[in-house]
C-alpha cells in the first residue's frame, strides 16, 4: 500500500548545470495539457487499484520546478490532486520551489491548495558559485521569499544546500552555512555534488574543465556541516538531512524506510505492489499514452526478495537511527544476522557501524564512506 505520492513537474525556466532529472525549458511547452494529463494518470491509477491510495500520508511535488508554473496553473494542478486523491489525512504536502519564482500569488495558490511544506533550492549563498552552477536567484531572493512565505502562512520551510562545488573553498562553504543557519529554519538538506551523466557539468568534467575540490576537502566540508548543524540544535536524522523535533521530511523517510509510493508525471518513478516502475520521460510520449487511456509506464521491475533485503539495509542505513532488528525480522521473516552477520561484525570492528540491542547504524566515521559501506550488503557481491 502506498504511503506517499510523488508528482513530477518537468518544467524549468533555467536548467542547472548539475541536474540530471527529467526536465525541459518551460517556453513553448504544452504545460496546461500536461497538467490535465497528470490528473488523468492519477484518475486511471486510483480507479485501477483504489486500495493502494486509501492511506497515503504524503504528497511531494518535485521537478523540474513546480513553481515554474503560474499561480493559475498551480491552482488547477492542486485542484486535480485534491479531487482525485484522499488528501484530508495527509501529514505532509510538500512542494519544491525556486527562491526567485515564489511570488505572493503562487504562495497563496500553494497554501490554499493544501501544500504545507516548502523545499527551496538555495544551494549556496555565494553569488559567483550560483552563476557557476546555473542558478539565477540572489541572496535577497532567498531572504525575501522566506519572509513572504512565513507571512502567507508557511512555517515548515526547508532549504537545500550543496558542497563540493567547482572551485568552492572551505571559506565559501562556511559562509553559506552561517547565512543558512541565521535563517533558523526547521529543516536543512545538504548534498555533495555528484557529477551525473547527461549534465553540463559532466561534459565539462569529461573535457577536464571542471575544477572540483579534493576528496579530503569535501570530507572536511561534510564534517563542518555536521558540527555546525549540531551546534544549532538541528538534529541529523539522515546522512544529508537535519531538522528540529517534529520537522523531519516524512515523504523522504518513506524512501529510506523502503516503503511503497506512487509516482505520477513524465519520468516519475514509483514502487507499488513490489514493483519498481518508471514513466515515459519525453512529455509528448507521456501525454500520448494518457490520451490513449494507457498508464504511461515504460519500465517495470518486480523486486526480488534479495533486492528487498539489500534495499532495506542501504536505504535504512542512511537514517541516523539505522536499521532495526525487529523491523527487519517482521518485514522479511528472517533475522538480519542470518543474512548479514559476517558483514556487520566486520564493519563494527572497523568502527564504521555501531551495533546495539535495537539494531545497526552508521558511526560518525561511517557517514563519510556511506556508499562503500552500503556495497557490503549486496548479496551478489
Amino acid at each position: 500500500m502506498a504511503r506517499g505520492v510523488y508528482i513530477h513537474i518537468p518544467f524549468c525556466h533555467q536548467i542547472c548545470n548539475y541536474c540530471d532529472f527529467n526536465k525541459v525549458y518551460f517556453k513553448n511547452q504544452p504545460v496546461d495539457e500536461y497538467i490535465e494529463a497528470v490528473g488523468k494518470e492519477i484518475e486511471m491509477a486510483v480507479r485501477k487499484t483504489p486500495e493502494q491510495f486509501q492511506d497515503i500520508e504524503t504528497i511531494f511535488l518535485g521537478g523540474g520546478t513546480p513553481t515554474a508554473l503560474s499561480a493559475q496553473q498551480i491552482t488547477r494542478l492542486l485542484h486535480l490532486i485534491n479531487t482525485l486523491l484522499p488528501t484530508k489525512q495527509l501529514v505532509e504536502f510538500s512542494s519544491e520551489a525556486n527562491p526567485d519564482e515564489l511570488s505572493a500569488d503562487k504562495l497563496e495558490a500553494l497554501i490554499q491548495g493544501g501544500v504545507n511544506r516548502l523545499s527551496m533550492g538555495v544551494q549556496s549563498f555565494d553569488q559567483e558559485l550560483l552563476k557557476k552552477i546555473g542558478r539565477t536567484h540572489s541572496n535577497e531572493h532567498v531572504f525575501d521569499t522566506i519572509k513572504l512565505a512565513k507571512k502567507v502562512g508557511f512555517d515548515n520551510i526547508s532549504i537545500d544546500l550543496m558542497y563540493g562545488l567547482p572551485g568552492q573553498s572551505m571559506e565559501q562553504w562556511e559562509d553559506t552555512l552561517e547565512k543558512a543557519l541565521e535563517l533558523n529554519l526547521p529543516h536543512y538538506s545538504a548534498y555533495s555534488l555528484i557529477v551525473e551523466p547527461k549534465t553540463i557539468f559532466y561534459i565539462q568534467y569529461a573535457k577536464g574543465k571542471l575544477n572540483l575540490p579534493t576528496e579530503d576537502l569535501e570530507a572536511d566540508m561534510y564534517d563542518l556541516l555536521m558540527r555546525r548543524m549540531e551546534e544549532k540544535e538541528k538534529k541529523q536524522y539522515e546522512i544529508s538531512n537535519f531538522a528540529i523535533d517534529g520537522h523531519i521530511s516524512t515523504h523522504n523517510k518513506i524512501y529510506w524506510d523502503n516503503d511503497e509510493y506512487a509516482g505520477f508525471g513524465a519520468g516519475a518513478h514509483g514502487y507499488i505492489l513490489g514493483n519498481r516502475y518508471s514513466n515515459h520521460g519525453p512529455i509528448k510520449k507521456y501525454i500520448e499514452s494518457i490520451n490513449n487511456n494507457k498508464l504511461p509506464i515504460v519500465h517495470k521491475h518486480e523486486v526480488t526478495i534479495e533486492e528487498k533485503y539489500e534495499e532495506q539495509m542501504f536505504l535504512g542505513l542512511r537514517k541516523t537511527q539505522g536499521v532495526l532488528f525487529s523491523e527487519f525480522k517482521t518485514k522479511f521473516g528472517v533475522s538480519m544476522d542470518e543474512l548479514y552477520g559476517k558483514e556487520i561484525t566486520k564493519l563494527v570492528s572497523d568502527n564504521l557501524l555501531i551495533r546495539d540491542e535495537k539494531g545497526v547504524r552508521l558511526s560518525r566515521q561511517g557517514r563519510f564512506v556511506g556508499n562503500e559501506i552500503f556495497q557490503q550488503f549486496l548479496l551478489g557481491e
